[in-house]
Order: C-alpha cells, then sequence, then structure tokens
C-alpha cells in the first residue's frame, strides 16, 4: 500500500498546505537590488534540504507538540545553519520549508485579509522575509510551499479583496459551485477563464518574491496527487504560476507536486522546472522512511519518466533520507542504494534528515563527490537495459564514450547481479570505476558480476576497450513470424519498420521464426518494446520452458525502449516467443540478437 499523502488534512495522519505572509506591504514590490538578471533555473538538479519528512514522522523527539510539529522558525534556522557548514561545499544550496508553515498547531490556518496564507505566529515569530533573510545570510536559497486552488478558508464568503486587483474577490475568482481541487479537495477549483483569477494567483507570487523566495513547491496538482478528472485538472494552475512568477521580475523554481500523471509530461515540462513521478517517500511511521513503504517503489515508477528530464525540469523521485541512521528506518544497503538510484535518475538531491545529527554513514552518502558528480553531470539519466526482475542494471552512455552503469539487487535475500556489455552496445574488455568506493577495478572481459546483499547495490563508470556488437535484426512485423491468439500487426511511427507487434494480451504470443546462430549458448536478446504501463511476457526459445520477465514502462504508447534479456538458444534455427500467458504483454517492435553468446 502506498503511503498516504503529505498534504492531508491532519484528522487523517496526513498534511494540507503551506505558504507565506508578513506585511502587505512587502508584496507591492520586489527589491530593486533583487531584479536582477536571473540565472538559468534548473540547469541541474537542484540540491538541498525539505521539513517534510521530520514533519511527518512519528520518531521520538520530533514532533512533540502534535503532529507536524516540527515546523518552526528555530527548526528551520538550525538546520539551515547545519546545512552551510556540512553540505553547502557538496552543492546543496536549497531550505525548502514545507507545508503548515501557515498553520497553528491544531492545524488552523491563517490568512491575511486578501485571502493568501500568511505564517503562523507561533511556529515563524519573525516571519516569513526574515526567514528568508537568514537563509540567504548563509549563500543559500529559500524555499517555500503552497496548494493549487484558493484554500477553502481563504474564500471568506466570496467577500474577500484580491490585492492589486479592483473591484475582484474571491467569489470571482472559482466556480460557483464552489467545486474542490487538488489531492485532498482542500482547496476550490480556479476558473482561469475569470479575468480575476490570474490576478489572486498574481498576488501570491507578489507575496512570496517579495519576501525573497528563490523556490515554490505546488503541491497536491492533478491530473495525478490520486486523483483525476476535470475537477483536478490544475494544468491551468500550473500554467497561471508559470505566468504569475514570470511577472514578479524575480527567478523562482516552480516544482509542482505530487505522483504527476505521465500523460501531461508535456505540460509538466513546458510550465515548471521539476515534477514529482510519486507519492511521498516518507512512511507516516515512527522512522522517516521505509524500503517497502515507498523507497523501493521507485525503481517501477522511475523508467517511463527518464525521457523527459533535462535541463530547465527534472524528475522529482522526492526526499532523500539516507543520513540519519536509526531514524531513517533503512539498512546500509538499503540506504545506499536509494542514494545510488535518485543520482542514476537524475533527481533532485534534497534530504529530510536531521543535519545536525547525521552518522558517519550518512556524510559518507551525501558527500560523495563522484555520485553527486553522477546527478549533476550534463550526462543523460540512466535507465533499466535489463527487465524489471529483482536483479536490475541501469544504465546510461555518456558524452565521452563511458557508461554510468549501477547493480540493483531489489531481492530480499543476497543475489548476484551482473551487467553484460551486450546489453550497453559493445563487447570485448571494459576497465571499471567504483564510484563508492572511489577505487578502480581494473579491466573484465565481456561483464562485472557482484554478489549483492539484500536491496544492495553497486555503482560504476564502465569504459569500453572492446568493439561495437555485432548483431542481427529481426522486426517482430515480419511475415515469417507466427502470430497467435489476439496478437496484430499494427502501425508505429517510433518503430524501426513503423509497424510492432501489439494485442498480446490473454494469450496473445509473438513468435520469431528462423532466429540463426553459428553456436549454441546464451545470448542476450536486446528486446525493442512500447508499453504505457509495466507489462510481463513469458519469453521461450524453442518451445522450451520459458521465463517469464517484467518489462518497465516506456511512458507511452508511442515511444520506443529496449531491455536485454537471456535466451538460451541452440546452433542454427530457432524460435524465440513472447507469450502473454493470461495477462498483458508489452508491443513489440523488434529483437536484435548478438553474434555471440555471453
Amino acid at each position: 500500500m502506498r503511503s498516504p499523502s503529505r498534504s492531508v488534512l491532519p484528522a487523517r495522519g496526513l498534511r494540507t498546505v503551506l505558504v507565506l505572509a508578513l506585511t502587505t506591504a512587502l508584496a507591492s514590490a520586489v527589491p530593486a537590488a533583487e531584479a536582477q538578471t536571473p540565472a538559468p533555473i534548473a540547469a541541474k538538479p537542484y540540491m538541498g534540504w525539505s521539513s517534510w519528512s521530520m514533519q511527518s514522522s512519528k520518531y521520538p523527539g520530533l514532533n512533540d507538540n502534535g503532529d507536524y510539529s516540527y515546523l518552526t522558525e528555530a527548526n528551520v534556522l538550525k538546520q539551515t545553519d547545519a546545512l552551510a557548514s556540512k553540505l553547502k561545499k557538496y552543492g546543496y544550496d536549497h531550505v525548502n520549508i514545507d507545508a503548515g508553515w501557515w498553520m497553528d498547531w491544531n492545524w488552523k490556518e491563517g490568512y491575511d485579509r486578501y485571502g493568501r496564507q500568511q505564517a503562523d505566529p507561533a511556529r515563524f515569530p519573525s516571519g516569513m522575509k526574515a526567514v528568508a533573510d537568514h537563509i540567504h545570510a548563509k549563500g543559500l536559497k529559500a524555499g517555500i510551499y503552497l496548494p493549487v486552488g484558493l484554500e477553502k478558508g481563504a474564500y471568506g464568503d466570496g467577500k474577500t479583496p484580491v490585492w492589486n486587483a479592483e473591484g475582484c474577490t474571491t467569489a470571482d475568482i472559482v466556480y460557483p459551485d464552489l467545486r474542490t481541487t487538488n489531492g485532498w479537495d482542500s482547496s476550490y477549483k480556479i476558473d482561469f477563464s475569470r479575468p480575476c483569477a490570474q490576478k489572486y494567483i498574481d498576488s501570491q507570487a507578489r507575496l512570496i518574491a517579495g519576501w525573497g523566495y528563490d523556490f515554490l513547491k505546488l503541491d497536491g496538482v492533478g491530473p495525478g496527487s490520486g486523483k483525476s478528472g476535470d475537477q483536478y485538472d490544475n494544468v491551468a494552475d500550473v500554467a497561471a504560476w508559470h505566468r504569475a512568477i514570470a511577472g514578479t521580475g524575480r527567478p523562482i523554481h516552480l516544482e509542482a507536486s505530487w505522483s504527476l500523471d505521465h500523460g501531461h509530461a508535456a505540460d509538466w515540462k513546458k510550465y515548471t522546472n521539476g515534477w514529482r513521478i510519486d507519492t511521498d517517500v516518507e512512511c507516516y511511521c515512527n522512522t522517516l522512511v521505509t524500503w517497502e513503504n515507498s523507497v523501493d517503489d521507485r525503481w517501477d515508477d522511475t523508467p517511463a519518466w527518464t525521457g523527459e528530464a533535462g535541463p530547465g525540469g527534472w524528475n522529482d523521485l522526492d526526499s532523500l533520507d539516507v543520513g540519519n541512521g536509526a531514524m531513517d528506518g533503512l539498512t546500509k544497503a538499503e540506504r545506499q542504494s536509494y542514494a545510488t538510484l535518485w543520482a542514476v535518475a537524475k533527481s533532485p538531491l534534497f534530504t529530510g534528515d536531521d543535519l545536525t545529527k547525521l552518522d558517519d554513514y550518512g556524510v559518507s552518502l551525501l558527500t560523495n563527490r563522484e555520485v553527486i558528480g553522477v546527478d549533476q553531470s550534463d550526462n543523460p539519466p540512466a535507465r533499466p537495459v535489463t527487465p524489471s526482475d529483482p536483479q536490475q542494471v541501469w544504465a546510461a552512455k555518456n558524452a565521452d564514450g563511458t557508461y554510468t552503469v549501477a547493480l540493483f539487487n531489489l531481492a530480499d535475500s543476497p543475489s548476484s547481479v551482473t551487467a553484460d556489455w551486450t546489453a550497453l552496445g559493445f563487447s570485448g574488455k571494459a576497465s571499471v570505476r567504483d564510484l563508492w568506493n572511489h577505487e578502480n577495478l581494473g579491466s573484465f572481459q565481456n561483464k562485472i558480476t557482484e554478489a549483492l546483499p539484500a536491496h544492495g547495490s553497486r555503482l560504476f563508470t564502465v569504459t569500453p576497450k572492446g568493439s561495437v556488437l555485432a548483431s542481427t535484426g529481426y522486426e517482430a512485423e515480419a511475415s515469417g513470424n507466427t502470430l497467435s491468439g489476439n496478437a496484430s500487426v499494427a502501425g508505429c511511427d517510433a518503430c524501426s519498420g513503423q509497424k510492432k507487434v501489439g494485442n498480446l494480451y490473454q494469450g496473445g504470443k509473438l513468435t520469431f521464426n528462423d532466429v540463426v546462430v553459428d553456436k549454441a549458448g546464451t545470448y542476450l536478446v536486446k528486446v525493442a518494446y512500447i508499453s504505457g504501463d509495466s507489462r510481463s511476457a513469458v519469453i521461450a526459445a524453442n518451445s522450451g520452458n520459458g521465463t517469464g520477465h517484467k518489462f518497465p514502462s516506456t511512458g507511452d504508447w508511442g515511444t520506443v525502449s529496449s531491455v536485454s534479456v537471456p535466451v538460451t538458444l541452440k546452433a542454427g534455427a530457432n524460435t524465440i516467443s513472447f507469450d502473454s500467458g493470461s495477462g498483458y504483454a508489452p508491443d513489440v517492435d523488434r529483437i536484435d540478437v548478438p553474434t555471440s553468446p555471453r
């Protein structure tokens, strides 16, 4: 079961929202000294600290004044100082205040007279601008949080005026039927066909810009956040925030959250600088996270989004809580795997740990410059090159011809994991560097195999010394193949022959005939496929017993990806079949069979 999302009302054991407020005068203009030529936003995944992980935890001592009570000015400043002294030199430069900064201890909201969130005086007695000023004085960037929509408490019977918008009230910005929106239905949906609507968002943006914030997390956004349908479609809200931020003249990173719909990836890329691809990583239990709820979900959910990430906008895997040992709720192996996936996926690296209590192992994970370099480099994110089985290999080809290669054992018991150079596109020798241990391991012929503990990992840079892989391609739609059950040929613009074989469900089967190899052995067959969700197929050769493999989502039904699977072939002609069994298999574009076995 997925963890409850962070933005739900405390009565349900979750969270709601946040923003800031000081005085309305501060909202009237951005200080001239700050109106400078903006640096590129999100040129690389951002790094830093966020308050939510400790706010949401039942770990002893974190929230002694009630649920979510960790969030206070004193605690934010304490973490700011620790970030500056311990992690800033490694690139961590954001301090992000999450939900609840305008809530009292009973989670009752506070607003200014224009319906904008106002800092709770008990939590933030100095106000939000003073907090941002302290963060900036440490050479860091300040982040803040808001929920999408007009919060119900800000509506004020529709009579609340909108700042700097003569004649506009809150009744003029929402739908007359007061339909709700966001992941918790805590807000009224804004109708952006009404002229006053944009002006309300402008007023919020001007407020946080006037306080000096550099980052805004807009939470509960749909489609996503556990909701679907027109009522929860907040693309117009995100676009309005994009316009409002531009209008402030202040460069503010806009991050949309949570578990967003991949079908709107183009919108998130157009209007934001980052997007949460999954539910909250926190477990809402007596630690910050657990492996099962929901760290391990990311290996299944990340591949669909890999192609969306790049300068200006990144796939956000949520907080990286690997620094506090027992409070994190993970084994050492799990902590390293967690950090490895975040790095190779090029997720923002922001931790929710108590930075004043990092243990030695946590420091080694958070400050490993070679691993941080993978995340912050100009190279592409990694994705699986093997199926989503318990033993996985993820890789990316780098601009200099090397490969970033991660080995993962996601099983609950120790197992060996092998990275075959065939899956990377070459054969022969390659030199290997261990990035976590800063060690050159030497030269390896055709593959590297590592014995890994349960939930363990390794991270390498692989430098090819051999030759480009030779292989023979076979198209799925070839007339000599056999289609059974529902299987049929369909058009596919992204496929190598503009065709594919689909409808592989409930008995649908594709058999490649006359797959010829010179030598008997196990071949790592590259399968090019299309699948809008994760699907499985049983792959067999020559009517032998097949092996089931789960194929990670390619993101949609128009994108082709590939993984490599081991298939044992005899010398001469063979058949290779893809059987959906009683389930649903991916559509198949083609296979490429190496000219020699592993």
